[in-house]
């Protein structure tokens, strides 16, 4: 009974809180360097973040709200275009510290690791985004703690498609009855089910609170720190005042009893 042997994370809205402040000003920038007049309001946003993916993001705001344009060239050469420089913009404000990493992010990044608990990363975004985030964190090296980073156009399907989960898993070289995931929206929850991980906490970040993450073990509004708690949204922290490796092994147990 080998036991929890690794943390599967995502990445935008549960390492950091990343898409109202971080993505939606990126893609606004990108926009504005193009000639483009087009602004995404936070509502706007929120209601975009439905698609996943930022390209296929672009492609869906065309379709709701702009059928009537015509680029000059190829649409699909244009959303690359925007997508890339969308990232330049995202990546230098990582570079700058924008956007820290959620309470108690690091202190579970740090207890795993201490404990031999494997870390991985499953996203939709791309790894330059990844990797800008996690080398403005608080901890020198961070990015090299994580085993695996299934990023990106990796996969034929995105979230909430099981793909990038079972990439992470298969690359980690485990079945989902060794992990725990940690995700914080609705099409999250509905890739790591759809790839077994059925030991599942939630984080909700600001744009996901009302979502439904039915199938999670464990839902929460921050993985909480010392001094300051995480409340539980669903499910039960069984006494602890944060999410710890304790309570994830504890949950684990409960989803794999046979593992």
């Amino acid at each position: 009974m080998a036991g929890l042997e690794a943390l599967i994370f995502d990445v935008d809205g549960t390492l950091a809180d990343t898409e109202r402040d971080g993505h939606r000003p990126a893609f606004n920038a990108a926009f504005a360097d193009a000639g483009l007049d087009w602004s995404w309001s936070v509502p706007l946003y929120g209601e975009l973040l439905s698609v996943t993916g930022g390209k296929e993001r672009i492609r869906e705001f065309l379709r709701r709200h702009k059928p009537e344009f015509i680029p000059e060239g190829s649409s699909d050469e244009l959303i690359r275009q925007l997508h890339r420089r969308k990232t330049e913009h995202y990546v230098a404000m990582m570079r700058g510290g924008g956007i820290p990493l959620r309470p108690g992010v690091l202190r579970l990044l740090r207890e795993a690791r201490d404990a031999g608990v494997r870390l991985a990363i499953a996203t939709t975004t791309t790894p330059e985004n990844v990797s800008a985030l996690l080398a403005a964190a608080p901890e020198p090296g961070l990015m090299d703690w994580f085993d695996v980073v299934a990023a990106g156009d990796v996969v034929p399907h995105k979230k909430p498609a099981p793909d990038i989960f079972e990439l992470a898993l298969a690359e980690l070289g485990l079945p989902a009855s060794a992990c725990v995931a940690i995700e914080d929206s609705d099409n999250g929850v509905r890739s790591a089910l759809g790839a077994g991980l059925e030991a599942l906490v939630v984080t909700v970040s600001s744009y996901t609170s009302g979502q439904d993450f039915t199938g999670a073990s464990l839902v929460v509004d921050t993985l909480g720190e010392p001094g300051q708690p995480a409340a539980a949204m669903a499910g039960d922290l069984r006494g602890h005042a944060c999410v710890d490796l304790a309570l994830l092994r504890a949950l684990h147990r409960e989803a794999f009893p046979g593992a």
